[in-house]
């Protein structure tokens, strides 16, 4: 039986991740093996937002407070590591709470993640900055493509890194927006 058909089978021929049948393909978990114990399967919405090739859609990911119940390893740990990665959205935070993983899962959950210990984000004070740190702007900033400025004094909670450290993500009018980290200071 070739991996497509065992996932198939085991999937009951829909995405693992959010139960859609349309167009399902497998997905290699990272570091990936050719092993159906080390892959799911997932639809091409899944699939394009795991691969980066569109943007993530945080509202899309909500299934994940099902699937992250999965008995399969592999399922579990794509679904941490999209919590993970959507923590700052306030309600991803809340089931990573809730979800455990024993300690080899753990491992292999977190390979790939982003790294930040090697070069620390930093505010305008040189204070290293931490995913879910509230930071206020020094600085006024106009959001390009949301047509109003950021006012210097806003708070920014729940901030997330991403993998320049120059840069943090955090809501500002309720709108997810890419900050440098240099117009920010810890609060």
């Amino acid at each position: 039986m070739s991996i497509e058909q065992s996932l198939l089978a085991r999937s009951n021929r829909a995405c693992e991740l959010c139960t859609s049948s349309e167009s399902l393909s497998v997905y290699e978990v990272p570091p990936a093996e050719n092993h159906a114990d080390k892959c799911i399967m997932v639809c091409s919405t899944c699939a394009a937002q795991l691969n980066g090739e569109a943007e993530i859609d945080a509202n899309h990911w909500r299934c994940l407070n099902d699937s992250m119940w999965s008995t399969t390893p592999a399922v579990q740990i794509v679904a941490w590591r999209m919590l993970k990665k959507l923590s700052s959205e306030g309600w991803p935070q809340d089931l990573l709470d809730m979800m455990y993983l024993d300690e080899d899962m753990q491992k292999w959950a977190e390979v790939g993640m982003v790294d930040t210990s090697n070069e620390p984000t930093l505010d305008c004070n040189g204070v290293a900055l931490q995913t879910g740190d509230t930071v206020t702007l020094v600085k006024d900033l106009n959001v390009k493509g949301a047509n109003f400025t950021a006012k210097r004094g806003t708070p920014v909670r729940g901030i997330s890194l991403s993998s320049n450290p120059e840069h943090i993500e955090g809501k500002v009018n309720g709108q997810r927006i890419v900050i440098i980290s240099a117009y920010t200071k810890k609060s």
